[in-house]
């Protein structure tokens, strides 16, 4: 199984920090937010990566190098900064990869989520999410979910985690120009019921702001170690 961990943000709502420090970095715990990610990628199984880059993309590449020290494969996709988004990201990434299904990871969240079932499982939906309940801050969430089969309906609703195990299919609904957002993309093959879904209960924090790192950072020290 190979995985793509997005590691291109700008984190403008991080300023001063991510000045000098690429998101991905931000220590947790004593232990950088990819290093969380690597690891337990590698644990699940996964062997090959490939990690999308742009705002002081070399100092992420300085730091995790070739992925030797974690067991993995690690190669890069290099972006000028926000040229592509997030969709555009995964589809330019997606040319260092196999075109088989692969996994996918926001760099700038935290959580215990165990990937492991996710490798070993086929879902013939083109896209599997793993949507957890919404926080504070995004009490609308993103989709609904009816069963397994992810929809844009308006009730129980929750937030997807920007975790997911994609098809490379799924990127030829996508526009043809290079740069275009994730969210459009996924919510058009929702509305031709083409993914599925799950909700994971854990623990799961996006960093994407001071107040949520702050709070992340102050919580209980076993809640935020991983094992390395």
């Amino acid at each position: 199984m190979q995985a793509l961990i997005l590691a291109a943000g700008r984190g403008e709502r991080l300023r001063p920090l991510t000045d000098r420090l690429p998101k991905p970095l931000i220590e947790v715990g004593g232990v950088a937010l990819i290093d969380h990610h690597l690891h337990r990628l590698r644990r699940a199984g996964v062997r090959d990566c490939v990690i999308n880059t742009a705002h002081l993309g070399h100092l992420i590449e300085a730091h995790v190098g070739d992925g030797t020290r974690y067991g993995l494969i690690v190669r890069y996709s290099r972006e000028p900064l926000g040229a592509f988004d997030t969709g555009g990201g995964v589809r330019h990434a997606m040319k260092l990869m196999r075109p088989e299904r692969f996994l996918t990871v926001n760099a700038d969240v935290w959580t215990d989520f165990d990937p492991t079932w996710m490798l070993v499982t086929n879902p013939c939906s083109l896209a599997h999410l793993i949507l957890v309940p919404n926080p504070a801050d995004h009490r609308l969430g993103d989709f609904g979910l009816n069963g397994t089969k992810v929809t844009n309906e308006r009730v129980a609703r929750y937030t997807f985690s920007g975790i997911a195990l994609y098809r490379p299919d799924l990127f030829k609904l996508a526009p043809e120009t290079e740069r275009f957002p994730l969210a459009p993309l996924l919510r058009d093959a929702v509305e031709k019921g083409l993914v599925t879904g799950s909700v994971y209960l854990g623990e799961w924090r996006d960093i994407g702001t001071k107040a949520r790192l702050s709070e992340l950072r102050g919580a209980p020290t076993r809640r935020l170690r991983a094992k390395v």
